[in-house]
């Protein structure tokens, strides 16, 4: 087992049976307590999708931390399931994918949904009012300000076309590509099971 998915799976078993958040371990690859990046944790029990959340950008001091805080919000926070029970931890299995810097892409035709996820975000609409009439303005992300943002991971099964990808990111953000101008960015992952 890769160590980072050895970090997820102790992270999680920690936290659902003490409630603790574990420290990263001096023993990880250099890297992973220096650099930032964004990660994915995804928990699948007995091959069934059990959680996965995730940042495309670095909130945290290192690749570690943010494998931690984001092994816990999987397991925890995922909004289609519940909580993870003590009794499934030993049928979970884990997989930590860390995200290269987003590409803004000029052409589609630089994507491709195996090597490449996606994330596609709304163009700022300045005219939008939140419910209280005030100008809304959610998410800036690489100097842009957006309103809805949905992501995919590249490698999905049953994702094999440029335009399931973008449509399935657009349904994850909210997004009527139709109605709606959109940027489309590209990034790879590094995987780990």
């Amino acid at each position: 087992m890769h160590s980072l998915v050895s970090l997820a799976k102790k992270t999680v078993e920690t936290y659902i049976k003490k409630g603790e958040i574990i420290e990263p371990p001096a023993n990880l690859p250099e890297g992973f307590l220096k650099k930032r990046a964004g990660t994915f944790i995804t928990i699948e029990e007995m091959g069934k999708l059990r959680g996965c959340i995730g940042t495309y950008l670095p909130k945290r001091e290192n690749i570690a931390e943010e494998i931690i805080h984001n092994a816990i919000a999987a397991a925890t926070e995922d909004y289609r399931f519940g909580p993870v029970k003590e009794e499934e931890l030993p049928y979970l299995s884990y997989t930590v994918y860390i995200l290269s810097e987003p590409e803004l892409i000029k052409n589609i035709k630089e994507l491709d949904p195996k090597e490449y996820g996606i994330i596609v975000k709304t163009r700022p609409n300045f005219s939008s009012k939140n419910l209280n009439g005030q100008d809304s303005i959610d998410v800036m992300f690489d100097g842009v300000v957006s309103h809805k943002t949905g992501l995919l991971l590249p490698g999905l099964e049953g994702i094999n076309t440029i335009d399931e990808q973008i449509s399935i990111a657009c349904q994850k953000g909210g997004i009527d590509s139709t109605q709606e101008e959109i940027l489309i960015y590209k990034f790879e992952v590094e995987k780990h099971q």
